[in-house]
């Protein structure tokens, strides 16, 4: 078999819920579901950490947040820390990552060849940004888990949807390079007028690409059409009565525990984020449309997945960073012509940690000492038999606001259809256990009923097999240390990057209106 190109779409907070063909939710993803129609959609994928750098640079080692010692979005990879990219690179594949990975540091690249387009936070500890502020009509913690992340809500068209426009149009240059028709498009970021008709560029080496998008990423502000079309359409869960202590407490410290979010700016923020997957799926459709176009598509295993979910108001919760389905759990599909059966659909347990030993075993390299495993035999309709239909998930919550509490470590096992988590050295956060095949809405927490006590000594016996988390917390708290000594130094001397993206002119933003 020719070697495949490998084309991965790789959004940045995709709920598992906010896809079309999950078929539970009013959000149009047609681009995807197409995606789904032509390949396998894996349901039961999970993140190995609910949060953006962790659970990405496992997503690229194959290796758990604490065998990569990043817990946390301001933990850097080290470069000595082998990845896929760094395997399929070292058997002739041409790899190259296209906007979006969040990589932290001065190391941008962690073995991809080629970054036709950087991002605007790409760069060294503290560095400012380049060009002027980042946002312009609206506070900056509207990106992060405050509540003022869902009281600013509303329409227009932000810096992220101007990155993933631009990544979309890169993309779509990158796969016009290596096809028989040559190019058309200039080239984002490169000088005005640029062209790149004419004979193409011969290229032999198969690829391995990454597009990486920003949304469907708070702040929740939506063009305006897409948005009014959901504000009506969407629903406005509440939370549940008797949720786990870890929940009250993730509810607390970001402030929509007391007082709990009004229903009308649940509403509007809801409406927002499933316009903006729409939004997201009609960029993903240029990219197939161009693959259908240049030919490519017979011979590129694309995968779309996102780095973790979303809660938008369910249960309560918004953004990330707990174990719930629609956080840890993120959706996955994967296409490539006359190998993956087409409308198939895979319900084993997996992780993104799966993907590297799968595109190494594709390409023929080897991944070391992966804590993933290849889904390669999966996707050619084979699944083995002996699939453990187990995962991991983990971080270290570092919010303040409890004493004793910082630098918290937790742990998720999804272990056939049992989800336990723990948040370790934590006497009134007791286990949350749930069995997802009576309970999957996840209302009723198992995880102190004595009925349930041999499943949770045993979940917990898994959990903790191979994992510190004293030593998570310490070393934790020692990178954070050093990561300020690093900022420290990038604020001072604004040392310059490559693959950094000036940061857009304000008039990008100069239609939003906070609702």
């Amino acid at each position: 078999m020719t070697p495949s190109n490998i084309l991965i779409l790789m959004s940045d907070q995709h709920s598992p819920h906010a896809v079309g063909c999950d078929g539970n939710n009013p959000v149009r993803t047609p681009h995807l579901d197409r995606l789904a129609k032509e390949g396998m959609r894996f349901t039961n994928t999970y993140c190995p950490a609910p949060l953006c750098v962790p659970s990405r640079m496992s997503f690229m080692t194959s290796r758990t947040p604490s065998r990569n010692r990043v817990w946390n979005n301001q933990h850097a990879l080290g470069s000595g820390i082998p990845t896929w990219a760094h395997a399929l690179g070292a058997v002739g594949y041409e790899t190259a990552l296209i906007g979006r990975m969040h990589f932290v540091g001065a190391d941008q690249r962690h073995g991809f060849e080629r970054r036709p387009m950087g991002e605007f936070m790409a760069g060294h500890h503290g560095r400012i940004w380049l060009g002027g502020p980042a946002w312009t009509k609206y506070p900056a913690i509207t990106t992060g888990q405050k509540r003022p992340g869902v009281e600013h809500a509303g329409t227009g068209h932000t810096v992220y949807q101007w990155f993933d426009e631009r990544a979309a149009t890169a993309a779509c240059h990158f796969l016009r390079e290596r096809c028989e028709k040559g190019v058309g498009d200039p080239l984002p970021g490169g000088p005005s007028g640029a062209s790149h008709k004419g004979s193409p560029t011969p290229f032999s080496r198969p690829f391995a690409a990454v597009v990486g998008f920003m949304l469907p990423h708070c702040p929740f502000i939506a063009p305006k059409e897409l948005f009014e079309y959901y504000y009506d359409r969407i629903d406005v869960p509440e939370a549940d009565e008797g949720q786990p202590a870890t929940v009250k407490r993730f509810r607390r410290l970001r402030g929509i525990l007391d007082p709990p979010l009004p229903a009308e700016r649940i509403r509007i923020a809801r409406a927002a984020y499933f316009a903006l997957c729409e939004y997201l799926d009609s960029l993903i459709g240029r990219i197939l449309d161009c693959l259908d176009e240049t030919g490519l598509a017979e011979n590129t295993l694309v995968i779309y997945t996102s780095d973790h979910g979303e809660m938008a108001g369910e249960h309560g919760c918004w953004w990330k960073s707990n174990y719930y389905e629609g956080s840890a759990c993120v959706p996955m599909i994967a296409r490539l012509p006359n190998v993956v059966p087409a409308g198939g659909g895979c319900d084993a347990i997996c992780n993104l940690m799966d993907v590297g030993p799968t595109l190494a075993e594709i390409a023929g390299a080897e991944m070391p000492d992966a804590d993933g495993r290849s889904l390669w035999p999966t996707l050619q309709g084979n699944h083995p038999d002996d699939w453990p239909d187990e995962t991991l998930s983990e971080f270290v919550d570092s919010r303040t606001g409890d004493a004793g509490l910082v630098n918290l470590p937790s742990r998720m096992i999804r272990s056939g259809p049992w989800k336990l988590w723990h948040y370790a050295d934590a006497e009134d956060l007791p286990p949350a256990l749930f069995n997802l095949d009576d309970d999957p809405g996840e209302v009723r927490d198992l995880g102190t009923e004595p009925a349930y006590a041999d499943i949770r000594t045993r979940l917990l016996e898994r959990l903790h097999d191979g994992w510190d988390p004293a030593r998570a917390s310490a070393l934790s708290a020692e990178q954070d240390r050093d990561e300020r000594a690093l900022a420290a130094w990038g604020k001072a001397v604004k040392p310059p990057h490559e693959d950094t993206l000036l940061v857009p002119p304000p008039d990008v933003e100069a239609d939003v209106e906070l609702l």
